[in-house]
């Protein structure tokens, strides 16, 4: 590229810039499996019905993360309808004992016949499955919000595959050039949502992955 006898730092920029893609591919691609995840244990435990979500790597940035965003939503609307109505029910020290996760072996034939009153079903895995979300749910508030800046961002209305791709058709998609600004500017807009998005991320697919361990005890 003729731009990088003027810029030799160049290459190693565009390098650079598509590891801190993949990083994000990979990401969203955990993101999407993990919820996917959820979906099942809730559709399963606690009697929902909320379809798979699918990556599609046709649509945008943006229009993946609404996706996910969407679906989120969903599930925050059910873990807080469900935390409300056991709020109302139950005993107020049981109902703290829930929010903290002490629940005592006594106390889960209590809480078991609220949920089942509530949800429909009063197993073990259930209680167990409600209590982890009600107790977690500001883990799935902050994803939101990481995803929903993403979104805003620049990167938002290029197309999925294309950031997949690599730099070159990055560069050409969102800014036209491959000059040193422009990949400054590109990388500086990554490390800045991946600082917040990569912790959120995975704390969530960490949360995910304890409630499956959970329920299977």
């Amino acid at each position: 590229m003729w731009s990088d006898l003027f810029y030799p730092d160049n290459p190693k920029r565009r390098e650079e810039l598509i590891r801190k893609s993949q990083q994000f591919q990979d990401l969203m691609d955990n993101n999407f499996r993990a919820t996917n995840q959820l979906i099942d244990v809730m559709n399963k435990h606690l009697n929902c019905s909320f379809q798979h979500i699918t990556l599609n790597v046709d649509d945008s940035l943006q229009e993946n993360c609404n996706v996910l965003i969407d679906c989120m939503h969903k599930i925050q609307a059910v873990v807080e309808k469900i935390d409300k109505e056991l709020k109302e029910k139950l005993d107020p020290t049981l109902y703290e004992k829930l929010r903290n996760k002490s629940l005592l072996p006594e106390d889960f034939k209590l809480v078991s016949n609220v949920v089942e009153a509530v949800c429909g079903v009063g197993t073990v895995a259930a209680t167990t499955v409600i209590c982890i979300l009600i107790h977690t749910e500001d883990i799935l508030v902050n994803l939101v919000s990481q995803i929903g800046k993403f979104a805003a961002g620049t990167l938002a209305s290029v197309g999925l595959g294309v950031v997949f791709m690599g730099i070159d058709m990055i560069v050409e998609a969102i800014l036209g050039s491959i000059e040193r600004d422009n990949l400054e500017k590109a990388l500086k807009e990554y490390d800045e949502a991946l600082k917040e998005f990569k912790p959120a991320s995975e704390k969530y697919q960490d949360n995910i992955t304890y409630v499956r361990i959970k329920i299977e005890e």
